[in-house]
């Protein structure tokens, strides 16, 4: 369903779009801090994230949206009680990230295990591994009608959501859509702040 916007048309990819979901997710998150500290040589970092974006499209419980023409994008897990993402990846433990990531697969892991013991998994919710903007539409709106369009469905069946804001910018936006942080930010090693956020359904 293509849902129209102030800002922008919000539609959920279908299999047709895995690529496109991965292309603008790539270009959003090439200069992100956390993406530079988990793939710093910068020759190898687009395949890198490809590669990761592809694993998590091809997690049952994704759900995957394209915002403008193709500009934006959004990549949400649909987690039971009891479940986390990291256990709903077959790389939860690490194993197999040396061969796929090379020397980024020990970052890699770290940053996992470090995610894994803030989860919160109490009760059944969204999960927001991530969402981006190509560069030229940044600031546009892309990313609050992606929040609000899959939220609002959220509110409806009563589900709560989770993510791990990566910078500040994405950190005050996530603020304003009724997020609120769960504890201090995660750091690993030297690696950037991630703030994790939660935000209960709005009835």
């Amino acid at each position: 369903m293509t849902v129209d916007t102030p800002y922008a048309s919000v539609r959920r990819a279908d299999d047709t779009d895995r690529q496109a979901v991965s292309d603008v997710l790539t270009e959003a998150f090439t200069n992100d801090p956390l993406v530079r500290w988990l793939f710093p040589d910068a020759g190898r970092r687009g395949r890198l994230q490809a590669h990761h974006h592809r694993s998590l499209l091809a997690r049952p419980a994704a759900e995957a949206y394209l915002a403008g023409h193709r500009e934006g994008a959004s990549i949400w897990l649909i987690l039971a009680a009891g479940r986390t993402p990291h256990e709903e990846h077959p790389d939860a433990s690490g194993a197999g990230r040396e061969t796929a990531f090379g020397e980024d697969g020990a970052r890699l892991t770290a940053l996992g295990r470090a995610l894994a013991s803030r989860h919160p998994d109490r009760e059944p919710h969204l999960y927001l591994p991530c969402m981006g903007v190509v560069s030229e539409r940044q600031g546009t709106g892309l990313g609050s009608a992606m929040l609000r369009h899959r939220l609002e469905r959220a509110d409806a069946d009563g589900l709560a959501a989770y993510l791990e804001a990566s910078s500040p910018r994405s950190h005050a936006l996530y603020l304003r859509h009724g997020f609120e942080d769960l504890g201090e930010p995660v750091r690993v090693a030297d690696g950037p702040p991630l703030w994790p956020m939660w935000r209960p359904p709005r009835r």
